[in-house]
């Protein structure tokens, strides 16, 4: 394995750095384009605080474009790394918080939370993954196998779950009085523009040590693609391993859903690109998803600000419009 080490850290470093200049230019122009138009030569004035600047812009980019960039980075990198690890798990390229319902559940959460209101941050977060940890455990018993990497069973019993997610969430939009409720709908399709910095960095400080236990366990990941039997002839202790990654997982994507909503299909496009670009090795696609993830947002986000000739649409709308296609074709490649 030693020879392996120096030629995986050259690997995962130049893989690093690329990905770094891809998000750092998605963020550029997220900040730079919007309704608002500005020339990247005063972008850059009021990035570098020149003192020409437009307050105006000033005032634009560092409190309403910069936070928005910022969300849109932590959400992608968290639902796709939440999906690498679900595919993981399960063995299956189409598994996906999304498409699994844990998202769903995570909303369903939120909601009640903010029915009985909770602030955003702990009280409507905690909520949230209150029901994705119920969901989760509905998939498990659902799947009613020995075994929770029981691929095909739980899949089946997420994609369910998720419909039944949706049809309560209709509900209780539908029969509350609260004016609350009827606003969120645009937030239930994956809004990132309702944010201030501080909420970013409540919600940085909760993703990124959930990013850093993954990435501790993904050379566990690795083995658990061997199989079962392999994996513990090679020291993974399986239940302890998968409960730990999917607690972990559902912490991160009802976090992200308390915060913007339900944003489909990011788990799912950048960990399979991933894969067919990188290779299977959960060492590299671990950051490379989280990275790659980020940049992948924001640049579905600067498609719904800069598309609609007036106004913009969800984030959730661009990603479900790319994610929807491809989740068919793979399900159609799946069962060949």
């Amino acid at each position: 394995m030693k020879p392996k080490t120096p030629l995986l850290l050259k690997r995962l470093s130049v893989i690093s750095l690329s990905l770094v200049l891809v998000l750092l230019i998605a963020m550029f122009l997220g900040i730079s384009m919007g309704s608002t138009t500005s020339g990247i030569k005063m972008v850059f004035q009021s990035l570098f605080k020149a003192r020409e600047s437009d307050p105006m812009l000033d005032t634009i980019i560092w409190q309403i474009r910069f936070p928005r960039v910022l969300l849109a980075t932590l959400v992608g990198a968290a639902l796709s790394l939440g999906g690498l690890v679900f595919q993981a798990l399960l063995r299956n390229p189409l598994a996906e918080p999304y498409i699994l319902g844990i998202s769903g559940g995570s909303a369903i959460g939120a909601i009640i939370g903010i029915l009985i209101g909770f602030s955003r941050f702990p009280g409507v977060s905690l909520m949230a993954f209150s029901g994705s940890i119920a969901i989760l455990l509905l998939i498990l018993v659902m799947s009613s196998g020995q075994t929770i990497l029981k691929k095909d069973a739980l899949l089946l019993s997420g994609v369910m779950v998720n419909a039944f997610c949706a049809a309560v969430i209709m509900f209780l939009v539908s029969m509350t009085q609260d004016s609350r409720l009827h606003n969120i709908i645009f937030w239930l399709m994956g809004d990132l523009s309702m944010v201030d910095i501080g909420h970013v960095g409540i919600l940085a400080a909760i993703l990124c040590p959930c990013f850093i236990l993954i990435f501790w366990f993904s050379n566990s990941m690795n083995l658990l693609l061997m199989g079962k039997e392999t994996a513990q002839t090679l020291g993974v202790n399986i239940k302890s391993v998968t409960v730990i990654l999917l607690v972990t997982t559902s912490f991160m994507v009802s976090a992200t859903v308390s915060y913007c909503g339900l944003v489909g299909f990011v788990g799912l496009v950048v960990p399979h690109l991933f894969r067919l670009v990188f290779g299977p090795d959960h060492r590299v696609l671990v950051p490379a998803c989280v990275l790659g993830g980020g940049a992948y947002l924001v640049s579905c986000d600067i498609l719904a600000r800069v598309l609609p000739k007036q106004g913009e649409m969800p984030a959730g709308v661009i990603t479900a419009m790319i994610g929807a296609p491809l989740f068919i074709f793979l399900l159609k490649k799946t069962r060949r």
